[in-house]
């Protein structure tokens, strides 16, 4: 099984999608000449409504917001949170972080639970319903695929295990980054420790072999007692390592304690990353690479080093993409996720500049931005091929609805993702 970085539903379509011929296309003459650079998008009304229509749409449509059957993926849901967060801060709006704090109470009563077909019943953690209320994410989270996770005997079935649940580490991270910015946008501690506990179990149960030569299993059983595939995700120490940085960040500003501790977590990860090749041409892995970015340089123990390494990582996997000619084929043989995400790390990107925060940074990074600069228009371009109409009916699209409806609404309006608020304020962040 050919695993990349950051895998989502349905992985094994990519294969059909890259396997397709298609038209020759060159981008160099554009970058060369920085026309695609003033695309750059900014957040205007017109893209807050689009993305509002986006959101409400996909709240109804999972069961969050009507009486439709529940649907909750956790990777959807934990950028759905973070939107609804950033809607809020848009249109001053309190009812999207009501639907935000409602999505976080049905995401941990549905996949912090077993499921309905699984002889196993109550909270994975195995904690009696108050105490599994009161710490939801104590066991993890499960991903929410639509088939029962592999039995312990069953042979694997490399297209199957695309569907089946369990759980992932870089799921957990995103939704342990979805609480976090629920506890900095309400100032309430409980969803802060709620995402520690998720990454201090996440750590414990992901990263094994002995000290020095420790490596992570990409994914394990619902109640994470063994592995279901045991190969390593390209980037998961990587976002171990930053979602640490950003939880001790946020202890720090809500003036809580660190606890449960998170230093073991920080230490392995950093040992497993110098072993790790960050460079890739997934555009969502390429997107990961620059929103990390964007959160370390919002903190004030910003590692410097760190930052240089994954602008260099992302500039020359940009730089190999912009190249190829995925971006010249069809909507049918594109996955708008995976592209999606790409465009919200070059919006971060492209804010950070704007906010003038790089001047606390020093001249490699501001360097290492300025490369990535000059694709800022290849967001737009994503943008605008996937907004339109015509292109969403695609199959590409209209089977993974959900999960584009929500990325298209981070790229439109990605503040609630990538910026780093001050706890219970209505303040700018660094971006």
């Amino acid at each position: 099984m050919v695993l990349l970085a950051r895998n989502l539903p349905r992985q094994m379509q990519i294969s059909r999608v890259r396997a397709a011929r298609l038209p020759e296309f060159r981008w160099s003459p554009w970058w060369a000449r920085g026309l695609l650079a003033s695309l750059a998008p900014m957040v205007t009304a017109e893209r807050v409504a689009r993305a509002v229509e986006l959101m409400d749409h996909f709240a109804h449509r999972t069961g969050l917001t009507s009486l439709r059957p529940r649907r909750r993926y956790l990777w959807t849901d934990a950028f759905a949170v973070c939107n609804f967060l950033g809607l809020r801060a848009a249109t001053g709006d309190e009812r999207h972080t009501q639907v935000a704090l409602r999505l976080v109470d049905q995401v941990h009563r549905e996949l912090g639970r077993h499921r309905a077909d699984d002889p196993r019943h109550g909270w994975i953690s195995g904690l009696p319903d108050d105490q599994g209320e009161a710490h939801p994410t104590r066991s993890g989270l499960r991903i929410g695929k639509p088939r029962p996770e592999r039995g312990e005997d069953e042979p694997i079935d490399p297209d199957l295990e695309w569907d089946r649940d369990g759980q992932y580490f870089h799921y957990l991270t995103k939704w342990a980054h979805a609480l976090d910015q629920v506890a900095r946008a309400t100032g309430r501690a409980s969803f802060h420790v709620w995402a520690r506990d998720l990454v201090h179990t996440a750590h414990r149960a992901f990263t094994v072999g002995p000290a020095g030569a420790k490596r992570m299993v990409w994914k394990l059983s619902i109640d994470l007692s063994r592995p279901l595939v045991p190969s390593m995700g390209q980037h998961d120490p990587l976002d171990g390592l930053v979602t640490c940085a950003r939880l001790d960040a946020t202890a720090a500003d809500l003036q809580v304690a660190s606890e449960p501790s998170l230093v073991a977590a920080r230490l392995d990860f950093t040992e497993m990353l110098g072993r790790t090749r960050l460079a890739t041409t997934d555009p969502l892995g390429l997107g990961g690479l620059l929103s990390d970015v964007c959160h370390l340089a919002q903190l004030d123990a910003a590692d410097r080093d760190l930052i240089a390494s994954l602008l260099g990582a992302a500039a020359a996997g940009l730089a190999a993409y912009a190249a190829g000619n995925e971006m010249r084929a069809p909507a049918e043989h594109r996955l708008a996720f995976r592209e999606l995400g790409l465009a919200i790390g070059l919006g971060g990107i492209s804010t950070l500049q704007q906010a003038g925060s790089l001047h606390r940074l020093d001249a490699r990074v501001r360097s290492g931005v300025a490369d990535i600069a000059r694709f800022a228009g290849l967001g737009a371009m994503i943008e605008a091929f996937w907004l339109s109409p015509e292109h969403r009916r695609s199959l590409t699209w209209t089977e993974h609805a959900d999960i584009n409806d929500v990325m298209l609404a981070t790229s439109l309006v990605p503040e609630g993702f990538l910026a780093l608020v001050s706890p219970k304020s209505s303040g700018p962040s660094r971006i």
